[in-house]
């Protein structure tokens, strides 16, 4: 008998939320876009840290940088660097004959953020990024090569004039045609193409797509005037302790700059996945910001809901007296009214749960990140929609249950 109620007050929900169409499709969009900018922020905020992580894994979870940088993040002060004595070719040299620690040391130094590249006709705009480097900065870095080779030892100790590139360079000089062993001019310098780099996107390091590689000794006859600084970045063997690695190359350098044991390191230590630990902890902050706002929208929504149950009660008050004179009781009017808000509430918590995981992934893409179908945040989103919809929708279902059954069938 109960089921028979229930089945009853559930087709009696759906034809008044039909009855009413325009009022309800209002409603549901309304809780929609409550339900949108919850779920599409998150999931967009899971896509940003997913793609920094997959970032910063790619360059070697346990690879460590020295650098003349240091780097410090603050919310709402923007990022701030503090620059120490510059580290010279030699001294990123003598670290690596001195640094007996099992591991690959690879130096680096960005030449340039504004070069133009030529071949034949085809010219890039100034933006293309020189960095000098060593045979060992793949294996660092997480790159790889797509056609050809790399640097050999050998070739960056007799200063050869040869260069790798970026998939998207490669696309803009060459087309489809293949760039390995044609010349490039970079500058008034030529350089013989004998690799090219797979596509990795844009990433905090830059746009390394996009970016002409050089052996560090050709960019430091080609490229450098006055004070440069270089990179030393070491990636420590498998299962060995990156701590113990860190604390032993920061003791050498100390010796190798003539640091005394009483002053502090005029240089910077950090691991790879330090950066995007800073950025992942401040996410937290905007995640909290984008809850926050997607809950004061869903209260805004949950107002709108109880006010046109309200008044759906007024303009249905004489149904509501013939339904009680034939002998439906208080309980059976309050399940009515409370089934059509919670069919409501549905309708627009499933639709933004559409809404917000495609405006999720459309951050999703810009960011190269994975598409992600955000399990939690939809089972949260149809959980809170079922909550806002009885919070809405008990104070009507009450009224309309409460009603004296003579007075509604006079009412009019």
């Amino acid at each position: 008998m109960k089921l028979n109620i229930i089945k009853e007050n559930s087709l009696i929900a759906i034809r008044s939320v039909r009855s009413n169409s325009m009022r309800t499709i209002l409603t549901i969009l309304i809780i929609a876009f409550g339900i949108m900018s919850l779920v599409g922020t998150l999931t967009a905020i899971d896509s940003i840290k997913g793609s920094l992580t997959n970032q910063f894994t790619s360059m070697g979870a346990n690879s460590f940088k020295i650098e003349s940088y240091t780097l410090k993040i603050k919310v709402g002060n923007g990022a701030r660097r503090v620059r120490y004595e510059e580290i010279t070719f030699d001294q990123a040299n003598e670290f690596k004959e001195r640094y007996y620690f099992p591991a690959l040391i690879s130096l680096s130094i960005n030449a340039s953020g504004s070069a133009i590249a030529k071949y034949k006709s085809e010219k890039t705009n100034p933006n293309v990024p020189v960095i000098g480097t060593d045979e060992n900065y793949t294996f660092i870095s997480g790159q790889e090569i797509k056609k050809g080779r790399f640097f050999t030892k050998q070739e960056v100790n007799n200063y050869r004039n040869i260069v790798v590139i970026g998939s998207q360079l490669s696309k803009t000089l060459f087309d489809k045609d293949n760039p390995l062993d044609k010349v490039i001019s970079v500058g008034n310098i030529k350089y013989k193409v004998i690799g090219v780099l797979k596509s990795k996107g844009a990433s905090m390091e830059g746009n390394i797509d996009n970016a002409i590689i050089l052996p560090v000794t050709r960019v430091r006859q080609d490229f450098l005037f006055g004070n440069s600084s270089y990179t030393i970045n070491v990636l420590p063997e498998d299962n060995l302790s990156v701590e113990r690695a860190i604390s032993e190359a920061e003791g050498i350098f100390r010796i190798i700059r003539g640091i005394k044991l009483e002053d502090e390191s005029n240089f910077s230590v950090y691991k790879s996945d330090n950066l995007a630990k800073m950025l992942l902890e401040n996410i937290k902050y905007v995640t909290i910001a984008a809850t926050l706002i997607g809950i004061i929208t869903l209260l805004g929504a949950a107002i709108g809901l109880m006010n046109i149950m309200l008044v759906s009660v007024s303009e249905r008050t004489k149904e509501i007296g013939i339904r009680k004179a034939i002998g439906a009781n208080s309980t059976t009017i309050k399940q009515q009214f409370l089934f059509e808000a919670i069919i409501i509430g549905q309708f627009g918590g499933i639709l933004g749960i559409i809404f917000g995981i495609t405006m999720g992934n459309a951050v999703s893409l810009l960011t190269s990140g994975d598409f992600i179908i955000p399990w939690i945040w939809i089972v949260g989103g149809v959980i809170l929609c079922l909550f806002v919809s009885i919070i809405a929708g008990l104070m009507p279902a009450v009224k309309a249950s409460r009603l004296d059954p003579i007075i509604a069938l006079r009412y009019e």
